[in-house]
């Protein structure tokens, strides 16, 4: 049997901060709360990382790898609603991963050059992925909308996307890291960027959108 080897110092200390950021919010963690919580001395700590800051960014280089790969659309095909309803998921369930980013956003680009640089090219391609998507069935004769409509549609869902967290937490902030509470806020939240599409689309798509919508609020009513 073989055992798997023990994860790095490192490893464990981004591990742990990802976890406190996205509990206790980011500016409410110190380096020296995320050391008496490995157990280990700040001196071990500054070693891996030279500040919060050095912890920050290399959470953020790793969000910004997995939102890279996640941002792709089919290939060798138009992508379909279903494609659409997919990367919504896969979007909110990114999000929920690395929350702290988006709950913290405003207070951590007004003081993380990196992070204000790299976020907004984010932005822009998740915009651009998003409108790519709406093209696509627009090609399809699957959505009727002009290209003025499906600029400002592309952004809308990215907006909704990008602050549902910070709705969510406006709404209920003791609930806010409950993990089942939250599951039924991230589906709130697919839903309603989804329904901003649901105007445009028709024929077999618009058909195919209200049985997914509806047995998306059925799973919301049940929670």
């Amino acid at each position: 049997m073989q055992h798997k080897a023990p994860r790095r110092t490192r490893e464990r200390i981004l591990e742990l901060s990802l976890r406190l950021f996205n509990e206790f919010g980011e500016p409410n963690i110190t380096t020296t709360v995320i050391a008496e919580e490995m157990n280990i001395s700040p001196g071990n700590l500054y070693y891996h990382f030279r500040n919060k800051d050095d912890i920050v960014n290399s959470l953020f280089t790793q969000f910004e790898a997995e939102i890279t790969r996640m941002l792709a659309l089919p290939e060798g095909r138009r992508p379909n609603m279903e494609d659409v309803w997919l990367y919504l998921h896969l979007s909110f369930e990114l999000i929920w991963r690395y929350r702290f980013f988006y709950r913290d956003l405003n207070d951590l680009l007004s003081r993380n050059r990196k992070l204000e640089l790299h976020f907004k090219q984010i932005l822009a391609h998740c915009v651009k992925i998003a409108k790519q998507h709406c093209l696509g069935l627009r090609a399809d004769n699957a959505l009727e909308a002009n290209d003025r409509e499906i600029d400002a549609l592309a952004t809308n869902m990215v907006v909704v996307a990008t602050y549902w967290l910070s709705y969510e937490y406006v709404r209920n902030p003791r609930k806010y890291s409950e993990q089942e509470a939250m599951a039924e806020a991230l589906a709130r939240g697919c839903y309603q960027v989804l329904s901003l599409i649901g105007p445009y689309l028709r024929g077999e798509t618009r058909l195919l959108f209200d049985k997914l919508a509806e047995e998306y609020l059925k799973k919301l009513k049940q929670g």
